[in-house]
């Protein structure tokens, strides 16, 4: 489960810029992941229960938000929806498209005291 060494980075990155900015104690997280970086939800937050234990990030809340998969399609020269990676255009099904979001894992902020 890559999930555990995910938010094992997670939970140190918020913690030392917590820290690193004055804060004793992180309220809130907020992630951002894409619904094709093969990051399953559910195991983050079953994750996270266990890694923020004794961390400054104990009592925090973790809010996950999808982030749903597009693409540039080169042969139609527009952004289109993607629901797997790789896949073809839906447009014209060619399979000559970018992805240019849906496979992210980022924390979008954290609210700290």
């Amino acid at each position: 489960m890559h999930e555990m060494s995910l938010m094992e980075s997670v939970i140190e990155i918020v913690c030392d810029t917590a820290r690193q900015n004055g804060a004793t104690r992180v309220k809130s997280v907020r992630l951002d992941v894409g619904v094709l970086s093969n990051v399953e939800p559910d195991a983050l937050m079953f994750c996270y229960e266990a890694v923020r234990h004794g961390t400054i990030a104990d009592e925090a809340t973790l809010e996950i938000n999808r982030i749903a998969g597009e693409g540039w399609c080169l042969d139609c020269g527009k952004t289109v929806a993607l629901e797997e990676r790789f896949g073809a255009c839906p447009d014209c099904g060619r399979h000559r498209v970018q992805m240019t979001a849906g496979d992210e894992l980022k924390i979008r902020d954290m609210e700290v005291s």
